[in-house]
């Protein structure tokens, strides 16, 4: 008796897993998977090849799927980049159309907006007040210049700038320059609204504060305190004598005390240079002391009571106002704004006068 054992396709060759057992007893049951003399490893093979073919339109797929979905990215980039691009566009046509003064029909005030601190680096800095000055002066149409002024004061010569613009101004035509102060116009505000040909309030407006203000700390004993040593170098005396670390001397105050009635002087002067005799003799009028519009007019600080619109209809059978004032640079603003943040934080002296016309 031989021991060689019949060849049997289903138990010969390599091991098959219970799912490919399956699928091979039922392509058999079918009639599918080859001819009857089809061996299991044919079988298998067939089996691989069709598995094959199906991963091949299964990636086929994925890959169209990708290609859908990188197309559809790239629409909504450039779509994102054109919406970009024309707010881009319209932010600087908007710019560049503010910067044109718009032409009114028929004669109107033109207004020149004077808001918040007087300083360089503000929106009321002397440029731009200038820049509107005239262009509301040169327009034709144009029956009075008004300054409509809503600020605290600020710097000296800024106040000072815009001061002789409107002196100057005042000389070249017979256009009348108008201030109209609206909730407050102290200090170095009035000190421009002093230069124009009539100044206008309401009743509850602030107006004055004719004086010079600086303000600091004496720091020295609490640095002293605290154990921490001041160094700073210069070269000369006084370099440093308004260094709040420092003590000062009773020269230095003096000193300083005279470049703060020096500038006062400058001020009562030009005051005085554009009201003239409508002052009332009070010397509290220079003390830095800051009055309602009521009590203004009563003292010559005011020549009448009234509102923007109120002195509109009075000018003009239709009132028309139309705004000069130069729009602002949103980009110089910014970099600004950042210089001043920048030099802060790095301790860097900053460019401004510590001497004020300015309410406090």
């Amino acid at each position: 008796m031989s021991d060689d054992k019949p060849q049997d396709r289903w138990t010969q060759g390599p091991e098959l897993s219970p799912e490919e057992a399956r699928r091979v007893e039922q392509t058999a049951a079918e009639g599918q998977g080859g001819e009857d003399g089809d061996d299991a490893e044919t079988l298998r093979e067939r089996q691989r090849l069709a598995q094959l073919e199906m991963m091949d339109r299964w990636i086929g797929g994925v890959l169209s799927e990708q290609r859908r979905s990188r197309r559809w990215k790239l629409f909504f980039r450039f779509l994102f980049a054109a919406l970009i691009l024309t707010m881009i566009g319209t932010t600087f046509y908007s710019l560049y159309r503010a910067a044109q003064p718009a032409v009114v029909a028929g004669q109107h005030l033109g207004v020149v907006e004077v808001e918040g601190v007087i300083d360089s680096q503000s929106r009321a800095n002397a440029e731009r007040i200038i820049k509107g000055l005239r262009r509301a002066w040169e327009a034709p149409s144009a029956q009075a210049v008004v300054l409509h002024i809503n600020s605290p004061g600020g710097s000296p010569v800024q106040s000072q700038r815009i001061y002789d613009e409107i002196r100057r101004l005042r000389g070249q035509g017979n256009k009348p320059i108008i201030a109209v102060v609206e909730d407050i116009g102290a200090s170095g505000a009035y000190y421009i609204a002093a230069a124009a040909d009539e100044i206008v309030a309401a009743p509850a407006s602030l107006v004055g504060s004719i004086g010079v203000i600086f303000s600091g700390f004496g720091l020295e004993e609490a640095i002293s305190r605290l154990g921490v040593e001041r160094r700073v170098f210069t070269a000369g005396d006084n370099k440093a004598f308004l260094d709040p670390f420092k003590d000062i001397s009773p020269e230095q105050r003096a000193f300083w005390q005279g470049v703060l009635d020096t500038t006062h002087r400058q001020f009562i002067e030009d005051v005085k240079a554009g009201r003239g005799d409508r002052l009332a003799d009070d010397p509290a009028l220079f003390s830095g002391l800051v009055w309602t519009g009521q009590q203004a007019l009563d003292l010559g600080l005011v020549d009448r009571l009234d509102t923007l619109e109120g002195v509109a209809r009075k000018r003009l059978e239709t009132p028309r106002i139309k705004d000069y004032t130069p729009g602002l640079d949103p980009l110089d603003r910014l970099t600004r704004r950042f210089g001043q943040v920048a030099a802060e934080w790095m301790g860097l002296p900053q460019a401004q006068s510590p001497v004020r016309y300015q309410a406090y």
